[in-house]
């Protein structure tokens, strides 16, 4: 079968012909109908070598969705034919963490040498994959998968890291998104349907901060320091009940942290790196910095939800495999309008 493998260090991701996987005993084989592109492929593409620790050659794609094809032996609770999503921060599935489904926060599963696929396991980028486990199937029913598969990352990734906000998104708060792409631009969407909030979209780019228009932020400005006193402004001078950096590089988190107010909720979502002062004097009063990761299974029930009801949506651009790596060339240039997604 065709995959995109990331196979040398620092070199460009290339499709291939592998093998077709077997599923083993609890396992299962999907037929891939979408995969999804995310700036964590990037991330780990761009790593040097003494830092990758994700395994070579690499098959790409941790956003999976497939029709079943194949089973394990004993595996229930799915059946040839069923369409699904991948749920992809896989878990050891029996510690107490996991049994509430939040195994993207198992504190087992690196000991144990589980990893999510796309990001140490084999991933979805293929014509086929495995799953570990049916647990970590969700049911996409009359869903497209094309047009949802990113939702099993860039919709569960922000829903995740807005939901305990909540509380404080009443009528008339403030939640600014830095950074309006791939996650940023559903994580808007999740604001206007599941909050009363005003939702302001900052990006440093003129198109980025057009789409956040278009999928429903109030108000945009461009990600400088100008953008704190807007907010200022929106805010009479208090500051964002909470701010979500889906950039999360050290410029975007101390602009997010000028701009927050007492009590206020700084969320830093994206795969980058600073640092913040705390403590009495350097943050306002009982303000939060949270760093989430991915999410719960239950949630992206959730997220699947939000979209058959039509509230979310993912702007997508589509390639077939064999031009996979060129979405990844699109990716790095910036010039994507919201997710790409790979069909093989």
């Amino acid at each position: 079968m065709k995959a995109l493998q990331y196979r040398t260090i620092g070199a460009p991701p290339e499709v291939v012909e592998i093998d077709t996987p077997e599923p083993g005993p609890g396992q299962v084989r999907l037929k891939v109908t979408a995969a999804g592109v995310c700036h964590s492929d990037a991330f780990i593409m761009g790593l040097p070598g003494d830092q990758y620790v994700y395994g070579l050659p690499l098959t790409l794609g941790h956003e999976g969705a497939g029709i079943v094809d194949k089973l394990g032996d004993g595996v229930v609770g799915v059946q040839p034919g069923d369409s699904v999503a991948v749920y992809g921060p896989w878990g050891c599935g029996t510690c107490y963490t996991c049994s509430q489904g939040k195994e993207n926060y198992c504190p087992h599963a690196a000991g144990l040498g589980i990893a999510p696929p796309g990001l140490g396991a084999p991933g979805a980028m293929a014509e086929y994959m495995i799953v570990d486990d049916p647990r970590h199937l969700v049911p996409l029913g009359d869903l497209d998968p094309v047009a949802n598969v990113s939702l099993t990352d860039a919709g569960l990734t922000p829903y995740h890291a807005i939901k305990p906000s909540l509380p404080k998104l009443v009528p008339g708060s403030v939640a600014v998104v830095i950074g309006a792409g791939g996650l940023g631009h559903v994580g808007i969407q999740i604001l206007r349907a599941m909050t009363n909030a005003t939702v302001v979209a900052l990006d440093v780019n003129e198109d980025k901060l057009q789409l956040a228009r278009d999928v429903g932020a109030q108000h945009v400005f461009l990600s400088d320091d100008d953008a704190i006193s807007e907010v200022k402004s929106l805010t009479h001078g208090l500051g964002a009940h909470a701010v979500f950096d889906f950039v999360g590089i050290q410029p975007t988190m101390t602009l997010g942290q000028a701009m927050i107010r007492a009590e206020g909720d700084q969320v830093l979502v994206g795969v980058g790196s600073g640092s913040l002062p705390v403590g009495m004097l350097d943050k306002p009063y009982e303000a939060t910095v949270r760093s989430p990761y991915w999410g719960f299974r239950s949630e992206l029930f959730e997220v699947l939800d939000l979209a058959r009801s039509g509230a979310v949506h993912v702007e997508t651009e589509v390639f077939t495999l064999d031009d996979a790596p060129e979405a990844y060339e699109k990716l790095h240039a910036g010039n994507l309008r919201g997710r790409a997604v790979i069909v093989p």
